[in-house]
């Protein structure tokens, strides 16, 4: 494995363990040429999946991407890094069991609606309103009556 700060090929493996619910292997390394320490993840991969956007261009899935928008709507939320790692593991290995190779953006979109919904009802709205290219303000009083309260989001955290 090379190493991510200097380029170096030779790693050493420091630590082996089960991650995300034992679907991979968390991997701590560490560059003798610089010092420097890592972790990796060590995944099952079932299927190459490929991303087909709105404009019918396709582009291969990718799980940073996905983690990063997640990461966006839960910013400055009560939600750990460990959690949104399980969300991304879930979602992938939904998508790859789908049974298809080539997923819609729309399907993501829904998974991670989905599973947002479940962790933070605030990072589901930001989600939602990007997501769903929300322009005017009724469009996210529509969505906050779905949620079933119209007080989620009257907290003043920032």
């Amino acid at each position: 494995m090379r190493c991510p700060f200097c380029g170096n090929e030779e790693t050493q493996v420091k630590d082996s363990r089960p991650a995300e619910e034992g679907s991979a292997i968390r991997r701590r390394r560490h560059c003798a040429a610089c010092g420097a320490r890592f972790t990796t993840f060590e995944r099952v991969q079932l299927r190459e999946l490929v991303v087909v956007k709105k404009d019918g261009t396709r582009e291969p899935f990718d799980r940073e991407k996905l983690a990063r928008s997640i990461r966006i709507a839960v910013r400055k939320r009560p939600v750990e890094a460990e959690q949104v790692e399980r969300m991304v593991s879930a979602i992938h290995r939904r998508l790859e069991g789908l049974g298809e190779t080539e997923i819609e953006t729309g399907r993501i979109g829904e998974a991670v609606m989905e599973a947002l919904m479940g962790v933070d009802k605030i990072a589901y709205v930001r989600f939602a309103s990007v997501y769903k290219d929300f322009r005017e303000v009724d469009d996210f009083q529509a969505l906050i009556g779905s949620l079933g309260g119209g007080d989620q989001g009257q907290g003043n955290d920032g």
